[in-house]
C-alpha cells in the first residue's frame, strides 16, 4: 500500500485570540461616547466605572488608570493629533474616529504616562484587535512604533512651530488648546508669555475635588475629619480632597448637608452675600440656579440672616437638581421653573440677585477638557443675547439699593466685561461695586472693580464676577 502524501505545513504564526483588557476597553468606550454623542467625560465615566466595579472587573488602581487614560487623552488631544498627523500617510480627518481614539490612547500611554513603551504599544495593539480587528491593529502598531522613537519634548520640537514665528500656534500645539482659545485667554489675562503658559498648563492639570460645608447643616471641621481632607485655600466653607478622596464616601455629602463645589463658585456666592446693601435684606434671587451648587450655598447663607431665597431655573430637569440641592435648607426657600429673561416676579422684588449665566465654559477646561475642542468662536454670538438679557432682567428684579451679581465660568472678554459694559450703558441708574475687598484674603483679582479668578493663580475655575448696585 502506497504511503499517503503528507499535507504541507502551514507557515506563519497560529491565530491567537486578542487579550481583552477591561481598563483600556472602558477608556475606549468613554472616548467613543464623548465623540459620538457629544457626552461629557465627567458624566460618562462614573457609571462605566461603577458597572465595572460591580462586575468585579475593577479595583481602585484600575479605576485610577482608566480615569487617567480618558482625561489625559482628552486634555492632550491637540498635541497628540499633531504627533499622529506626522506619523500617518493621510490627512488626519481621513483616519476613522475609532482608530484615532485607539491611537490617541496609545500616544498618551507612550508620552504622558510612566507605562513602558513596549507595554504601551502592546496593550494598544491588543485593544485595537479587540475593538477594531486585526487589519487596523496593524496600522495602529505601525503608527505607535513611530511615536515611540522619541519622547514628548522631542516630538514638540518637531511638530510645534517656533514661538518666535507664531506664538499662538506654538502654545496651541505645546499646551493642547485650540488657537482661538489661546488668543482669547491671552487677551483676558494680559501680561507676558509666562502667565499664559502657566494658565494653559494649569488647564491640563487634574483638578482637586473641593467640597462645601453648607452653613447650618455641616461644618468644615466635620469634613476635615474625613480621610484625605485638607482646608480650602480661600472659602471658609471649602475642604479639598487629596488624590484618591471619594466624595460619595463622605456622609455629609450623601445626606446633602455638604456638596461638591469648586472654590471659585463658592467665592462668587460669598461675595454677593457680603456685598453692602442700602436698606432691608430679606429676599434673595438666584435667577439661573441650575444645577444648584450656588443656590444651596446662598440658601444657607440667607437662612443665617432670616432671608428668603427664590431659586429659578428654566430647564425642568435642572430645576429638579436645584430642588435636591436645597432640600433640607434651614431657612425659607422656593424652587421654580421659569425663564430668567421672562421674569415670574415683579420688578424690584429682591435685595440680592445672582445671575450665573450660560457661557462657553472656557473657565472650566480642567474639569471638562473636551469642551475646548467642541467650542467655536461663533458660539460667543449665540450666548451674547442671552447673557445680556439675563443681566437686564436681574437689574429690573433688584430694588433700588440692592445688588446684582453677574457671574460666568468664562474669562473671555466677550462674555465678561463686554456684557457688563453694554448693559450698564442702558442702565445709568447703576454703579459697579468694587468686588475685590469682599474677598480680602484672595490675591491677584485684577484691576477691579470686577474680579477674575484663574486656575494657575487661585487653584479655582476661571470664574468672573461683577457686582452692580441699583441706585435709582
Amino acid at each position: 500500500m502506497s504511503e499517503q502524501p503528507r499535507r504541507p505545513r502551514k507557515t506563519g504564526k497560529p491565530y491567537r485570540r486578542p487579550q481583552k483588557d477591561p481598563v483600556r476597553i472602558l477608556a475606549f468606550e468613554a472616548l467613543r461616547a464623548v465623540d459620538e454623542r457629544d457626552a461629557y467625560a465627567n458624566l460618562v465615566l462614573p457609571p462605566l466605572l461603577r458597572k465595572a466595579r460591580d462586575a468585579g472587573d475593577f479595583d481602585a488602581r484600575d479605576a485610577a488608570l482608566a480615569t487617567e487614560l480618558v482625561y489625559g487623552t482628552l486634555r492632550r488631544q491637540g498635541t497628540y493629533d499633531a504627533i499622529i498627523a506626522d506619523c500617518v500617510d493621510r490627512p488626519l480627518r481621513e483616519v476613522d474616529p475609532p482608530v484615532l481614539d485607539v491611537l490617541s490612547l496609545g500616544v498618551h500611554q507612550l508620552l504622558g504616562t510612566r507605562i513602558p513603551s513596549h507595554a504601551a504599544v502592546s496593550a494598544s495593539v491588543e485593544l485595537a484587535r479587540v475593538v477594531l480587528g486585526d487589519g487596523r491593529a496593524k496600522f495602529v502598531n505601525a503608527v505607535l512604533r513611530k511615536v515611540a522613537r522619541d519622547d514628548l519634548d522631542g516630538w514638540l520640537e518637531r511638530v510645534a512651530p517656533p514661538y518666535d514665528e507664531d506664538p499662538e500656534d506654538h502654545l496651541a500645539v505645546v499646551h493642547s488648546h485650540p488657537r482661538w482659545v489661546v488668543s482669547a485667554l491671552w487677551d483676558s489675562l494680559g501680561g507676558d508669555r509666562t502667565g499664559i503658559e502657566e494658565l494653559l498648563a494649569a488647564d491640563n492639570e487634574r483638578p482637586e475635588v473641593t467640597l462645601v460645608a453648607r452653613p447650618g447643616r455641616a461644618t468644615r471641621e466635620e469634613l476635615l475629619g474625613e480621610e484625605a481632607a485638607v482646608p480650602g485655600r480661600w472659602s471658609p466653607y471649602a475642604v479639598r480632597l487629596s488624590e484618591g478622596g471619594e466624595p460619595g464616601a463622605v456622609e455629609a455629602v450623601r445626606e446633602g448637608r455638604a456638596g461638591v463645589q469648586d472654590e471659585g463658585s463658592q467665592l462668587v456666592a460669598l461675595a454677593l452675600a457680603n456685598a453692602p446693601l442700602d436698606g432691608p435684606d430679606r429676599r434673595w434671587l438666584d435667577g439661573c440656579a441650575g444645577p444648584g451648587g450656588k443656590a444651596a450655598l446662598l440658601g444657607a447663607l440667607a437662612a443665617e440672616r432670616g432671608a428668603f431665597l427664590l431659586a429659578s431655573e428654566k430647564q425642568p430637569h435642572r430645576a429638579g437638581l436645584v430642588a435636591r440641592a436645597l432640600d433640607g435648607n434651614p431657612g425659607p426657600y422656593q424652587v421654580i421653573t421659569a425663564d430668567g429673561t421672562r421674569p415670574a416676579w415683579r420688578p424690584g422684588s429682591f435685595d440680592r440677585v445672582l445671575v450665573d449665566v450660560p457661557c462657553t465654559g472656557l473657565g472650566a477646561l480642567r474639569r471638562r477638557p473636551e469642551a475646548r475642542w467642541r467650542r467655536r468662536p461663533e458660539d460667543l454670538d449665540g450666548f451674547a443675547p442671552l447673557q445680556r438679557g439675563l443681566l437686564r432682567s436681574a437689574l429690573e428684579a433688584v430694588r433700588v439699593g440692592g445688588v446684582v451679581a453677574y457671574a460666568t465660568c468664562s474669562p473671555h472678554l466677550a462674555e465678561t466685561r463686554a456684557v457688563v459694559a453694554d448693559v450698564l450703558k442702558q442702565h445709568p441708574d447703576t454703579d459697579l461695586i468694587d468686588a475685590r475687598p469682599l474677598l480680602p484674603d484672595v490675591p491677584a483679582l485684577g484691576e477691579g472693580p470686577d474680579l477674575q479668578l484663574w486656575p494657575h493663580l487661585h487653584g479655582t475655575d476661571a470664574m468672573y464676577l461683577a457686582l452692580i448696585r441699583r441706585t435709582a
